[in-house]
C-alpha cells in the first residue's frame, strides 16, 4: 500500500484529517505540526525513514494498533479513529464511520481495525481526530528503585497533575524514573515545583522520548541474540513483578518490557495473568518464525468465538494475513 499515498482532506479548525493508508507517518506528522497539531498517542516509527524507503505508514499505524509513551494519559490509536475505508476478503470496498464522532452508531467497525493486523481487511483510507500541541512541557528525572517509582506513579495518578508519560529503567544497578508533564503553562510549572526531581532540558529529552517510542534506547539495544522482547500489559497499580530481568516500565506502570530467553515464556505469561494482564512476544530472538499461538495469550472462549465470527464475516476464505490471528486458521 506504500504507493497509495496522499492527504484527502485536512480541516485544522475541525481537528480532523483524512489520508490514504500508504501515506508516510512522518509526512502526516509534519503537516499537522505546521498547524500546531499532532497525533497525541505518539505512534512509533521504529527508526524507519522516508529516505530509506521503509517509512512507517498511516495504514500500518492503524493495523498494528501501537501507541507511544503518552498512551496512558491521552488514549490509544483506536480512540482517535473516526472513519475507515477498506477492502474485505471478498474484494468488496466498505466504508465505516466518517469525519465526526456523531457518524458512529452501533458497532464501531472503524476502531475494530486498530490492532487487527490486516486480518479483517486491507485499509485504504483513514479519518483521524487530531489535537493541538500542548502549550507547555517538562521532563523530571528521579533516582529511585522500581518499587519507589511505581509507588510514586500510583500516588501521582490520583492527583490533578498534568502527567503525560513516564519511563523507569535500570542501568548498572541504578534505577531512574523520567516523568513528562504536558498541559497549560501554569499547570506544568506548578507540578514541577510540587514534585521536585531534576528538570531536564526540553530539547535533549525530546530526542530521548522519541528513542523510547521507537525502541532505540540503550536498554532495547542491549538485548542479547538469545533474548526475546516481551511486552507485559498489566494494571497500573501492579507492584514489582517476579521477572527474569529488570524491566523497562512505561505507561505509569501499565506496560512493562522484559528481555528474556525462550525458556521463560510460560513464566512470563503466568506472571502477567496473575496480575490481571497479558503477555505478548513482541520480538522473537534471531527473528525465528512464530505463529499466533506463540506470540499471544490464548483468548477466553467467549472472546475467542467473537473474534472467529468477525473473521468469518470479513474474510470467509481466510486469505487476509493467514495465521496471524489464529494459529489454526
Amino acid at each position: 500500500m506504500t504507493a497509495f499515498t496522499g492527504v484527502i482532506s485536512y480541516e485544522p479548525s475541525e481537528l480532523v484529517v483524512t489520508v490514504r493508508a500508504g501515506t508516510p507517518l512522518a509526512e502526516l506528522e509534519a503537516l499537522l505540526a505546521a498547524q500546531g497539531q499532532c497525533l497525541p498517542f505518539e505512534p512509533p516509527h521504529f527508526g524507519s525513514s522516508i529516505d530509506a524507503g521503509s517509512a512507517a505508514t498511516v495504514g500500518g499505524m492503524v493495523a498494528s494498533g501501537l501507541s507511544g509513551p503518552a498512551r496512558a494519559s491521552v488514549g490509544a490509536v483506536r480512540d482517535y479513529m473516526l472513519g475507515v475505508k477498506l477492502i474485505n476478503g471478498k474484494g468488496e470496498q466498505l466504508t465505516f464511520g466518517g469525519q465526526v464522532m456523531k457518524n458512529v452508531a452501533g458497532y464501531d467497525v472503524s476502531r475494530l481495525m486498530a490492532g487487527a493486523l490486516g486480518t479483517l481487511g486491507l485499509i485504504t483510507e483513514v479519518s483521524l481526530k487530531v489535537l493541538p500541541i500542548a502549550p507547555a512541557e517538562a521532563t523530571l528525572r528521579f533516582d529511585c528503585s522500581q518499587a519507589q517509582a511505581l509507588g510514586w506513579l500510583h500516588a501521582w495518578g490520583g492527583r490533578p497533575l498534568p502527567l503525560n508519560a513516564s519511563c523507569w529503567v535500570e542501568d548498572a544497578g541504578v534505577g531512574t524514573l523520567y516523568l513528562r508533564l504536558r498541559g497549560a503553562h501554569a499547570a506544568v510549572e506548578a507540578a514541577c515545583n510540587t514534585l521536585g526531581g531534576e528538570r531536564k532540558d526540553k530539547a535533549e529529552t525530546a530526542a530521548d522520548w522519541q528513542a523510547c517510542r521507537d525502541q532505540q534506547l540503550p536498554w532495547f539495544q542491549c538485548r542479547t541474540d538469545s533474548q526475546d522482547l516481551w511486552r507485559l500489559s498489566v494494571p497500573q497499580t501492579t507492584p514489582v513483578l517476579d521477572l527474569p530481568d529488570s524491566p523497562l516500565i512505561e505507561w505509569h506502570g501499565g506496560q512493562r518490557w522484559v528481555r528474556a530467553d525462550a525458556q521463560h515464556a510460560q513464566h512470563l505469561r503466568a506472571v502477567a495473568a496473575g496480575a490481571g494482564g497479558h503477555a505478548t512476544l513482541f520480538i522473537a530472538a534471531n527473528a525465528r518464525q512464530t505463529g499466533a499461538r506463540a506470540r499471544f495469550d490464548a483468548l477466553k472462549p467467549p472472546l475467542d468465538r467473537i473474534h472467529r465470527e468477525l473473521k468469518k464475516q470479513f474474510d470467509p476464505a481466510g486469505i487476509l494475513n493467514p495465521g496471524r490471528m489464529f494459529a489454526d486458521w
